[in-house]
This record gives structure tokens, sequence and C-alpha cells, in this order.
């Protein structure tokens, strides 16, 4: 299965917007693709935005089979309803999304150590679906950290890095952001740098986005 798992240093830095955007672009391209976010929490529209994005036909459940009211950790939020998630779930729904496209993209909640189960974090599920990684960070005060760490516990468990999208997330760009960006830019590879985007409708916003993305070079890179 070719695909990607687009991971966030955190939540709320742009993790859905990029994701829609690279889908958008994509499947405006004529390149199918499909969608999967396995968690979603807090009751969001993530899972309606990412199928909206790939332009094809499925039960919005089956994009994101596990959704909870809870905005919380996978784990938590399953467990305030008395539940446990199941790898074996999110596999049969990926399995049935990815008919028919070249490509899978799954969108993960939070950053790589948030728990899903009692033993798994996130970075277990993207060990276990064996996909490379493309990471979102903010490109405001305190990502530097956020992403080093980020990217020193991937290289640790051996999962690939495709490379990392730096997303605006205030309409108002912090003096620090430019040196951040050029700091980051020389450590990982960076794949694009995202700005205040305030366009709507939604549609037109995700394909802006794109425009700052080197979407080509990621549909590449997961097709070798």
């Amino acid at each position: 299965m070719k695909g990607l798992f687009v991971l966030g240093t955190d939540t709320g830095v742009g993790k859905t917007l990029v994701s829609t955007a690279l889908l958008r672009t994509w499947s405006t391209a004529g390149r199918p693709v499909a969608a999967c976010k396995p968690c979603e929490t807090g009751d969001g529209d993530d899972a309606v935005q990412l199928l909206g994005a790939t332009q094809r036909h499925f039960d919005p459940a089956l994009v994101s089979p596990y959704r909870f009211r809870l905005p919380a950790a996978p784990l938590i939020a399953a467990a305030h309803t008395g539940q446990v998630l199941d790898f074996a779930v999110i596999d049969a729904a990926i399995a049935q999304l990815a008919r028919d496209a070249k490509m899978i993209l799954v969108e993960g909640a939070g950053g790589l150590l948030v728990p899903w189960t009692s033993t798994a974090t996130t970075a277990e599920l993207v060990s276990h679906l064996g996909l490379p990684v493309l990471l979102v960070a903010r490109t405001g005060l305190g990502t530097i950290n956020h992403t080093l760490l980020t990217l020193e516990a991937l290289e640790r468990r051996n999962i690939t890095l495709l490379g990392v999208v730096l997303s605006q997330t205030s309409p108002v760009a912090g003096e620090e952001e430019g040196y951040t960006v050029r700091y980051l830019s020389d450590r990982a590879p960076v794949l694009g740098v995202v700005p205040w985007i305030a366009t709507t409708p939604l549609v037109d916003r995700q394909l802006e986005c794109g425009r700052f993305i080197d979407t080509d070079a990621i549909w590449w890179r997961v097709m070798e």
C-alpha cells in the first residue's frame, strides 16, 4: 500500500488543512487518492473535509472509524465511553478506502506520543501501518523544540520521514517566525511553508494552501 501518515507536532498545527490541501491538489490533477482519520475526537468534521478533498464517495464513518465527543487523546476519549481502540478495525477501514486509489493519506491525532491504547501511541500506529511521515509544525514560538523532539523520536524508532511542512497558525506572524523557518530548514527537509490563509470557501483555501507545498515532491517520494 502506498501512502503517508500526516503527523502534527501537537494539536492545532494545521494538519487537516495541509492534509486536505494535498488531497485536493492531487485529486484535482486526476490522481486517485483516499484518506483516513482513524480516530476523531471532539465532534470535529475533519473526516468530512478529508473525504471531500479526495472527491470520492464513501461514508464518513468509514473515513473515521472511531469518533468520540470528548476532545482528548484517543485512549482517553475511548475510555470515556468504555471502548478500547483496535488497530484491526483501522486496518479494515484503510483497506476498503484504498481500493482503486493510488495512495492513501492517513491523518493522525495530535503528536507522536499521543496514546491510542494502554500500550500503543501514535508511533506504534505509524509503525504498524508501515507508512512514512509528513510532519506538520507551526512556524511560531515553541515550534523548534517540538519539531526537533519529534524528529529525534521518529529517528530513534526507525520511522521514515518524508519531510516537514511549516504552517502559520495565527493571522499575525511573529517577528521570530522567519528565523525559525530558516533554522528548521537547515535541519530537516522542509517541503512547504504555509502562510495564514483566510480564503473562503474551503475548497479555495485548500487549493491555495497546496500552492505553498511541494505536492509533486511528496507524491513522488511516496510513490517511489
